[in-house]
């Protein structure tokens, strides 16, 4: 320390190593991102794209193919004087796993960095503990992995989608109600020791939101919200094609919102009784609530909600009457929404929003009644790929930049 408690200024060779490998790593970052935005793409258009010079783009683009991460694709055609080299990024640098922990079903599926899916299974969750669902996921993520020829080693990240809000102080779910002892504490741990890969959970309606704007209803779209009704009630936010968690990770975790006064549920002229639970927006709109409506509107015999949709469908009464009550209130979730977000887009999924065949139209009739503010409602592009598909594209995006860290760090 000098006199003042200043630290000493560092010897100029190694302040000048530093700020070349600085240099070098943005260089090569700054090339690798347009060769992701722009593939294939010649290295003289690369100079032309980022400012850096002809030689800066030879040398890090060189590097970039030694790491792995870009490779020659072919050369341009069309072009005068001699054929350009072409370049792409190599989606074999690493792999990504992602996994949908849901109350039936587990849908787990590999991908390259380009988000191709390589191999994926779905397997029905009959699992009443935490220890035995985390086996079945874990089980068969490995059996996935080795499906797609890889070895457990090429995997860089897992991401896994499930219902509740992960805490990551805590180390576990919270409010997943739907899935038993799922909060345990330690879930995160346990995963990363059985999957060997770094591991992110995610609240499913927030995968699912992403995976329709990456490849579904909501695509391109600058504030959309996506609405997950079947066991449970969720939302996920997307703003400028980033997910909105809130403060804690709850935004969205719109089947709390409570109703007031405490309903009985009426349908018609029937009633079905109290709403179970504390009178939250999810027990007057879930999946439960359809069957509590269809029986109490005179629907006998074994119900699920499937049964009285199918049935709606065929235009039976009372299932019919049953699913315009739902849909007139949905259309109250999509106006408690639109008057917080003011999305342009609600798109509806889950088990019963894959029946917006029989939902949009009542639920539009209703909207118009409620509000003035009328975001357009879609159905779901993915159906239940959506969760699925959100976990890949978020842990495509994570396992990108490690494996360019890595190839940085192997640089120092």
């Amino acid at each position: 320390m000098t006199p003042g408690g200043i630290p000493p200024e560092p010897d100029a060779p190694a302040v000048a190593h530093w700020n070349r490998g600085v240099l070098r790593s943005h260089n090569e970052r700054v090339l690798l991102d347009r060769v992701r935005a722009a593939a294939p793409i010649s290295r003289a258009q690369l100079a032309r794209d980022t400012g850096l010079s002809k030689p800066t783009v030879s040398t890090a683009l060189d590097a970039l193919e030694r790491a792995g991460l870009v490779r020659p694709v072919g050369l341009e055609t069309g072009a005068r004087g001699r054929a350009a080299l072409l370049y792409e990024p190599d989606p074999t640098a690493g792999y990504v796993v992602g996994i949908d922990v849901g109350r039936s079903w587990i849908r787990v599926a590999v991908a390259d960095l380009d988000g191709r899916l390589l191999a994926r299974q779905d397997r029905h969750n009959r699992a009443r503990t935490s220890a035995t669902m985390l086996t079945t996921a874990t089980d068969l993520a490995r059996t996935v992995v080795a499906d797609a020829g890889l070895e457990p080693t090429a995997v860089v990240h897992t991401v896994i989608g499930c219902p509740g809000v992960y805490d990551r102080a805590a180390d576990r779910i919270r409010y997943a109600v739907n899935l038993p002892g799922w909060g345990r504490p330690g879930l995160r741990g346990r995963m990363e020791a059985a999957l060997g890969t770094t591991v992110e959970i995610v609240n499913d309606a927030n995968l699912a939101a992403l995976g329709e704007y990456h490849g579904g209803a909501g695509a391109g779209c600058p504030l959309f919200v996506y609405v997950t009704v079947g066991t449970g009630l969720g939302m996920g936010i997307v703003a400028d094609g980033r997910l909105f968690p809130g403060a804690g990770g709850a935004a969205g975790e719109i089947g709390f919102l409570p109703l007031s006064p405490r309903p009985s549920d009426r349908v018609g002229h029937g009633a079905s009784g109290p709403v179970p639970r504390r009178g939250m927006l999810e027990d007057a709109v879930s999946a439960d609530a359809v069957v509590r409506g269809a029986r109490a509107l005179g629907m006998t015999g074994p119900l699920t909600a499937k049964t009285v949709f199918d049935a709606a469908r065929r235009a039976e009464e009372p299932a019919a009457s049953a699913v315009r009550h739902e849909a007139q209130r949905l259309a109250h979730v999509v106006a408690s929404v639109a008057a917080v977000l003011d999305p342009e887009l609600v798109v509806l999924g889950g088990g019963i929003g894959a029946n917006a065949d029989l939902l949009l139209g009542p639920m539009t009739t209703e909207l118009h009644e409620l509000t003035p503010l009328r975001p357009r409602v879609a159905a779901s592009g993915l159906g239940e790929e959506a969760v699925l598909l959100g976990a890949v594209a978020t842990a495509v995006a994570t396992a990108r930049d490690r494996v360019f860290t890595h190839h940085t760090m192997g640089q120092g």
